[in-house]
């Protein structure tokens, strides 16, 4: 069985960071090794939460009894996420490096959250620096929404034509495969939402339905991240694993809407996230 290394925040309530994405990448085969850079109640979204960021010193220390259980040694990807303290990023980055270690193949993936469309920054001051400028060109692979997608580039995204110089530019920081994990561009329908993926093998594009969920689920782009990684992984094909995640996760939020829910339904989904019974498919841009 392969393992996935996934270090992100942890909410007791709700389906957000880890919560988000340790179930799906169990449910598609994956042993995943779950370390938590915060114990909140609830997600911040909701304006009021309790709980704490976990100091680095603890996170390391975990990581250290890890890797005593010689566990490091067979992690073929890491996925980091929601970090909660710019001090814990030489943390992250050292578990990477360890975790690649006399592998070739294993993998990055860096969901790089920081903000949203409408919100801003989310995160304490230093953490959009060091997505930026270290672990965005360490990583192999990155996911961020479109406002990080445009924070980290520089460059403002308004039609497919923008959307794809800014892929470009991402690539150049380092990574080889951004996937943007929802685009709102002016020349495409209103009823629909995109997710974009521009890697070795060129750009795709993939579009599902809008559905009216108020307010929108938090959590969504941890639990894409974490069914592309592992689908990546499973095939090796970057248009697969676009395609199965903007499916995997319509079929979510599909559930969510039905049961009046503001939190991811990802247990009530579950069997989706492995076989959408809607499948959309990616479609090449470049």
């Amino acid at each position: 069985m392969r393992t996935i290394l996934t270090i992100q925040s942890h909410v007791a309530f709700g389906h957000v960071g880890n919560r988000a994405a340790v179930f799906p990448l169990e449910r598609l085969g994956f042993d995943a090794i779950a370390v938590n850079t915060v114990q909140f109640s609830n997600h911040t979204g909701y304006g009021a939460w309790t709980g704490m960021v976990l100091p680095p010193d603890h996170i390391a220390d975990v990581l250290k009894g890890v890797e005593a259980r010689g566990a490091m040694d067979g992690v073929h990807a890491v996925l980091t996420g929601y970090m909660g303290d710019a001090a814990l990023g030489d943390v992250v980055l050292s578990a990477v490096a360890r975790a690649k270690q006399g592998k070739a193949d294993a993998l990055y993936c860096c969901d790089p959250v920081m903000g949203d469309v409408g919100r801003g920054f989310f995160v304490r001051p230093g953490i959009p620096e060091f997505f930026r400028d270290r672990a965005v060109p360490q990583a192999d692979i990155i996911t961020p929404n479109q406002f990080e997608l445009e924070f980290l580039t520089g460059h403002t995204v308004t039609d497919l034509s923008s959307a794809l110089s800014a892929t470009k530019a991402a690539r150049k920081l380092g990574p080889r495969w951004v996937m943007v994990t929802s685009l709102t561009r002016s020349d495409a329908p209103d009823d629909s939402i995109e997710m974009l993926l521009d890697g070795p093998d060129g750009a795709f594009l993939v579009a599902t339905p809008r559905l009216d969920l108020s307010p929108m689920p938090n959590g969504a782009g941890d639990c894409v991240a974490a069914l592309f990684l592992a689908k990546f992984l499973e095939t090796g094909d970057g248009q697969l694993a676009l395609s199965h995640a903007a499916s995997a996760i319509y079929a979510v939020f599909r559930a969510t809407r039905d049961a009046g829910q503001r939190e991811l339904q990802i247990i009530a989904a579950q069997d989706q996230l492995v076989h959408p019974s809607r499948f959309f498919s990616a479609s090449r841009v470049d």
